[in-house]
């Protein structure tokens, strides 16, 4: 009940609330348009959370990701294209509905699969996070070490493409947050005379670069997506005989969702994609997926929005974001002076459930700004594309200009622009270096404490018992990750040579 009445208090005497509301309103503008993923749409957004207080912020933020994973459902159903790669499993059967006329019921089960889906996520987030965050409090220097190593090493095994590359876009990440001054010596290290550069590069300038700008670079020679047909679509909610129906792929895509938003470099994706395929296996009417199914909607979109809320459980207990969304959120925390992690719980109780009670604030309200926001994203879907990334360019100059008031944000921005334009030329996985910016400071800081205990002796990251788990199941990853990709080559080869003797 303390914590009830705290969030509750906190809830009333802050802009909060407003900044909940706020959130899932941009967040389901921004989910709607394709290529505006919800790491991207928390990208644009960081920058103005400056002057903020940090519960407004984080809540802000974290209600953004909620409603975008929604609004990547409008398009996927009313035009075939998916707003957000989460929403990719639910235009299987969307678009069909909606070629039915039954659009504005297909809009109508996402949108409350979606609400369902991230009230069972936030019960999970609010249940196991802080039990969790108590088996962190046995760590020290060695065993905080070995946590980032570990986190690296999970999002670098799982990410898409090579383990090579995925070392490389961390090993970037981990050389970005070294510029600036040594936290420890206070030496400077690759400022190049830049005196703008001795107190590092801001976060929010490397993700907005990496994701916001290059997906600009990326789309401005793509073609077009598509319009709406120009049919009138309302949205039309699921009646108690309709949901009495929908409840068993509903619990699927919850289970489901929280299960792949706890695990890192999981996602809504794949989250979204395994709870179509189960809540088909489980469904009585599995003839009916890919043909309209009703279930083949609500499955994906409960799974999709229980992991913006799971995503946020290894962020609050271990300090290890899982995914694009959740290390632009923890970026957010640090900017604010929160240090995401057991700690977190102890030193910012008031923050925690403030959170909780912005995400369920969040959650709530998308039922009826899923409503609302309806013809504004529709709106915005059918604008030539030209005048919305020049919007969205204007959006993020003014965005980063504000932080510092400097031109020198603005080229920072534009280089790291070009980083992720190259990164996704080549396929290269941005999350590891996302991750390896976010974690840099407490993989090295906690890695040159610990040498300073034992005089420089590295026995002390094997003698310690949880500092040596972890950095051998550090190790099970990459190695295992290693075999994967030269069995794959290998069976690559062998197809091109069949290939080539047939």
């Amino acid at each position: 009940m303390d914590g009830i009445s705290t969030a509750f208090h906190i809830l009333t005497s802050s802009p909060a609330v407003f900044a909940a509301i706020g959130g899932v309103a941009w967040g389901i503008i921004g989910g709607a348009l394709p290529g505006i993923s919800p790491s991207i749409a928390l990208a644009l957004l960081l920058p103005f959370t400056y002057g903020m207080d940090p519960i407004t912020a984080i809540v802000l933020l974290g209600a953004t990701y909620v409603g975008a994973e929604y609004g990547g459902s409008i398009p996927a159903i009313l035009i075939n294209t998916p707003g957000t790669n989460a929403a990719a499993a639910t235009v299987v059967d969307g678009y069909y509905m909606h070629r039915e006329g039954r659009g504005g019921e297909a809009l109508g089960i996402s949108l409350q699969s979606g609400v369902v889906g991230g009230l069972f996520g936030l019960i999970f987030l609010i249940v196991f996070t802080e039990p969790l965050s108590r088996v962190a409090l046995a760590f020290n220097f060695p065993a905080y070490f070995a946590l980032g190593i570990l986190g690296l090493s999970v999002i670098v095994s799982l990410s898409n493409g090579s383990l090579i590359k995925g070392l490389m876009a961390a090993t970037l990440g981990l050389m970005i947050a070294t510029i600036g001054t040594d936290p420890l010596s206070g030496v400077t290290r690759f400022t190049f005379g830049e005196p703008e550069l001795l107190t590092g590069i801001e976060y929010v300038i490397v993700m907005v670069g990496v994701f916001a700008m290059s997906e600009l670079m990326m789309t401005a020679n793509s073609p077009d997506w598509g319009k709406t047909d120009g049919r009138q679509t309302r949205i039309k909610l699921p009646g108690f005989r309709k949901w009495r129906k929908l409840w068993r792929a509903q619990a699927i895509g919850s289970g489901v969702g929280i299960f792949e938003g706890v695990m890192p470099g999981a996602g809504g994706s794949i989250a979204a994609f395994m709870s179509y395929n189960e809540a088909k296996r489980w469904s009585p009417e599995p003839e009916k997926f890919g043909k309209g199914s009703e279930e083949g909607i609500a499955a994906p979109e409960a799974a999709n929005n229980a992991v913006a809320c799971t995503a946020l459980v290894p962020v609050l207990s271990f300090g290890i974001p899982g995914s694009n969304s959740a290390a632009i959120l923890m970026g957010g925390m640090l900017i604010h002076g929160l240090t995401p992690g057991p700690m977190l719980f102890q030193k910012e109780p008031e923050f925690v459930y403030g959170l909780f009670g912005g995400l369920a604030v969040a959650n709530i309200s998308q039922l009826m700004l899923g409503i609302l926001m309806m013809t504004p994203a529709l709106w915005l879907v059918n604008r030539p594309k030209p005048y919305l990334m020049a919007a969205i360019f204007a959006l993020v100059f003014s965005g980063i200009y504000s932080i510092h008031n400097s031109t020198y944000d603005l080229y920072l921005v534009l280089l790291f622009g070009v980083v992720g334009y190259l990164l996704r030329v080549f396929g290269f996985p941005f999350l590891p270096l996302v991750l390896g910016l976010v974690l840099g400071y407490l993989v090295e800081a906690n890695y040159r404490r610990s040498l300073e205990l034992t005089a420089g002796d590295h026995r002390i990251f094997w003698e310690t018992p949880i500092s040596l788990g972890l950095l051998s199941l550090a190790a099970v990853f990459v190695i295992g990750s290693a075999i994967r990709d030269i069995v794959l080559a290998r069976r690559a080869a062998r197809a091109v040579a069949e290939g080539k003797s047939a």
